[in-house]
């Protein structure tokens, strides 16, 4: 089983999530909260309470985990692709797979990544939410004083499978959408590169940007549920499961509800993918 493609993913993956992380801090408190008017009173809420660094809350914990869980999705498609084509990643500009089998290694990509990512998106999305301002001075304490913090709490709280919480619904989001994710990938660079050759440097920003685009076009309703699921429990228990969480979620803010994010998230999906892809496609031909 080759594993550069591990490698290359964990890589790409840290770069993407260093450049995404302010991003993603606006949208899960968009997603989970409902005291913001929009993206811009948001940030600037973040900003004037908790400093510059309130965007990055949690992201030190993820820095390391969710590359390594990036590694996993690359490495999982690239070795499924491997398997059903016989084609490795050197070969497949002169034999591309065909896009039912890119869907299939996406899916299963998507799949084994949903449920190494759960713990690791609980925790970032709970310490995401803390919104006590950082200053010494302020009364206000934290209820959650880093990762491993907040992992012994949930355990402590909620038992072990606490850390799985949202887990199903991160399954459902990831499994499909990164089938779409890759495909979309892999479309608009065979449009635009000529055969038997690699696509350029713009043709894979552009790809990997849109692809990240669209497949949070897919993905929002249900990350938006999602991050709902992670943030019950620390008050006592809200939702009995997934339905519950739609239904009731309809109800107060209307349909509506399952689009929150979504600019924020497309915003974040262009540069963040592009980078990753253009890291990973230049990590795997210097390797090759």
């Amino acid at each position: 089983m080759p594993v550069e493609e591990f490698v290359a993913g964990w890589v790409s993956g840290a770069l993407g999530l260093f450049l995404g992380h302010p991003f993603d801090t606006i949208k899960v408190r968009l997603q989970s909260q409902d005291k913001y008017r929009g993206i811009v009173d948001c940030a600037v809420q973040i900003y004037r309470h908790e400093s510059v660094l309130g965007f990055f809350k949690g992201m030190s914990f993820p820095l390391a985990s969710i590359a390594l869980v990036n590694s996993v999705l690359f490495g999982v498609y690239s070795n499924v692709l491997l398997v059903l084509t016989s084609t490795t990643y050197q070969e497949r500009r002169a034999h591309p797979p065909g896009y039912t089998e890119t869907f299939i290694a996406g899916c299963a990509g998507g799949f084994v990544q949903a449920y190494c990512l759960a713990p690791f998106d609980l925790i970032k999305v709970r310490l995401q939410n803390q919104t006590e301002p950082r200053r010494k001075q302020s009364n206000l304490q934290p209820r959650y004083r880093g990762p491993l913090h907040c992992m012994t709490s949930i355990v402590q709280k909620e038992g072990p499978q606490g850390l799985l919480r949202g887990a199903g619904t991160l399954m459902l989001r990831d499994t499909p959408t990164l089938g779409v994710y890759f495909v979309t990938y892999e479309w608009i660079c065979r449009q635009n590169t000529p055969k038997d050759q690699n696509p350029s440097s713009a043709t894979v920003l552009v790809a990997g940007g849109i692809a990240g685009i669209n497949s949070w076009i897919t993905a929002t309703p249900l990350d938006v549920i999602k991050c709902r699921m992670q943030m019950d429990g620390m008050k006592g228990r809200v939702y009995q499961g997934v339905l519950d969480c739609m239904v009731s979620s309809v109800r107060k803010e209307g349909p509506g509800v399952f689009f929150k994010g979504l600019i924020i998230n497309s915003a974040r999906a262009f540069p963040v993918n592009a980078v990753t892809f253009l890291s990973y496609e230049y990590l795997l031909r210097w390797w090759g």
